[in-house]
């Protein structure tokens, strides 16, 4: 069977660190599916996401995304010369280089990258994230970088796309179009998506797959559609955890006032 991803006995330790960063990691990730990655700080998130992506350099252990290495020379260049990468990774660190702080405009950024070869494509991203190409990025907001960098990101079609927090910055209307917009990418093209976030509002039905990461190691992978049921007549915070017998989580009915703020923010934009 072919797998986005699949990383088999995989253990990785940072130069100069004795303790391993991650430890004996198994992973399979199917195509066309959403996974999201719940985890502290600290707990080998962003190091996983790294490795699937080729930033970082694995010498023990398998990791495959579409069938290949991703640090291997052949996966490098398939990235350079194929319509679709293999892998996008997109992380808070964008915001920091000192370019995306220049007085530089966004069509200038975003031609430089290829724009007109997607341009379709382009535009819709703008679209959904509300981007103006007149906008000088030394003039924006953390939120409006943040957007910018999203439609640069998601430009060029994807096998793998790989998100480290990167909506932490948006605000609840943007984040929700986002996420609609990559539910409908695994569901039109060959393609995968990874997700660490440790904001949760708007993802009740959204993943597939849900993978929970302890000090390095993964401690437990739920099926959204087997694995994650709700009890409307439990507690609101209420969890049953799996038992020996059973993979099963069965968690309350949640409020949430997410529906209401993208109402809001809805409307917000239609008066402008």
């Amino acid at each position: 069977m072919s797998f986005a991803a699949e990383i088999r006995d995989l253990t990785y330790k940072f130069p100069h660190n004795d303790e391993p960063a991650l430890k004996n990691i198994e992973l399979e990730l199917e195509w066309n599916t959403r996974t999201l990655i719940v985890g502290s700080n600290g707990a080998g998130k962003s190091t996983l996401l790294k490795l699937l992506s080729g930033k970082n350099l694995c010498l023990t252990g398998h990791i495959r995304v579409n069938g290949l290495d991703p640090f291997s020379p052949h996966s490098m260049q398939q990235n350079q010369v194929d319509e679709c990468q293999i892998t996008t990774y997109l992380g808070t660190e964008w915001c920091h280089m000192n370019i995306i702080n220049r007085d530089i405009g966004v069509q200038e950024l975003l031609d430089s990258i290829g724009f007109q070869s997607f341009r379709a494509r382009g535009e819709a991203l703008i679209d959904i994230l509300d981007v103006d190409v007149r906008w000088r990025m030394h003039r924006l907001s953390d939120g409006q970088k943040r957007r910018v960098q999203l439609t640069m990101g998601l430009l060029r079609p994807w096998r793998l796309l790989l998100l480290d927090e990167v909506t932490v910055d948006l605000d609840v209307l943007a984040r929700s179009r986002l996420l609609a917009f990559l539910r409908h990418e695994t569901t039109v093209r060959r393609c995968s998506i990874v997700y660490a976030t440790h904001i949760f509002d708007g993802l009740a039905d959204w993943p597939d797959k849900v993978v929970h990461i302890r000090q390095g190691r993964i401690v437990r992978q739920l099926s959204y559609a087997t694995d994650v049921k709700f009890d409307p007549a439990a507690p609101v915070q209420s969890v049953t955890t799996p038992t020996s017998s059973t993979n099963t989580v069965t968690l309350g009915y949640a409020k949430s006032l997410h529906p209401l703020a993208v109402n809001w923010l809805s409307n917000d934009e239609s008066q402008q």
